[in-house]
């Protein structure tokens, strides 16, 4: 009887005490967790904590730069249209080509640099597109794949007409003017064909695939941007009109030049005599 006693006592000791180990253990691992986890969701913020500063961000650029024309909701007013349906694609290339935001409401737009980074960029973009949805979303300009026959050839039809063949740009009818096509990058090329800025035609979605687009935006990008110019010096890709100034200039006026010369060398100098008119006398 004292032994089967004694021998409880004992298992539950042995019980009790691997109890104790157990909870201090948990304890332990507990704590470290809790002392870790906090900082690490501190140094790595949440993807809807960033998206929510990030928009923050465009909000207050917007408000600052754009919201005296575009309204303080970006539903328009008398000096600009409405941008809400826009989407992030429309925003992103006005804004990266630095046609907006204009110094003078009234001003037409024109090309330059753009007057924010590209982080502060795409944020006004995507608080724009936040405002209302539709449009679309900034493209990657992804080449890869792209056939540059297919591209020349759908850019010579539907292209060129405005563009020029180089892609230096022209006049249009109204006091419009498409613009030239040297130094875009593929993105700004594909949201220019996916949102037909000012009087562009609008080629996408429908009239050209996807495929198509990639296409033309790797001939722009390569062929028009970078020529080859196998037949001599591009001269700027300006076109025919460049080209023949440039050759009318040198070329008739070398040839000037050099019926002037030899015309001066057959005429006899002035005060002698002919010679065969003298051996007559």
């Amino acid at each position: 009887m004292m032994n089967r006693m004694l021998a409880k006592l004992i298992f539950g000791s042995a019980v009790l005490v691997t109890g104790i180990f157990g909870l201090s253990a948990f304890a332990s691992a507990t704590t470290s967790t809790s002392t870790t986890d906090p900082a690490q969701v501190v140094a790595t913020p949440s993807a809807s904590s960033a998206k929510a500063a990030d928009l923050a961000i465009g909000k207050t650029l917007f408000d600052e730069n754009c919201s005296s024309c575009h309204g303080i909701d970006a539903d328009g007013s008398s000096l600009a249209p409405s941008l809400l349906g826009g989407g992030a694609a429309m925003v992103d290339l006005w804004v990266s080509s630095g046609w907006m935001p204009l110094a003078v409401p009234t001003a037409q737009p024109s090309r330059g640099t753009d007057k924010f980074s590209r982080s502060q960029t795409i944020a006004i973009a995507n608080y724009v597109a936040s405002l209302k949805a539709g449009g679309l979303a900034i493209p990657t300009g992804d080449i890869t794949g792209a056939n540059l026959s297919l591209g020349q050839e759908l850019f010579s039809e539907n292209c060129a007409g405005c563009h020029t063949i180089t892609g230096a740009g022209d006049a249009l009818s109204g006091e419009l003017n498409a613009p030239s096509l040297h130094g875009l990058t593929t993105t700004q090329i594909t949201e220019a064909i996916e949102t037909a800025p000012g009087a562009m035609p609008r080629f996408y979605p429908g009239a050209l695939t996807k495929a198509q687009v990639r296409d033309v935006v790797a001939y722009v990008s390569k062929s028009i941007d970078h020529p080859a110019n196998v037949g001599g010096i591009g001269l700027g890709g300006n076109g025919p009109v460049a080209e023949g100034f440039v050759g009318l200039f040198l070329g008739v006026g070398a040839c000037l030049l050099f019926a002037l010369w030899v015309g001066d060398r057959s005429e006899p100098d002035e005060g002698s005599e002919d010679p065969q008119r003298e051996a007559h006398v």
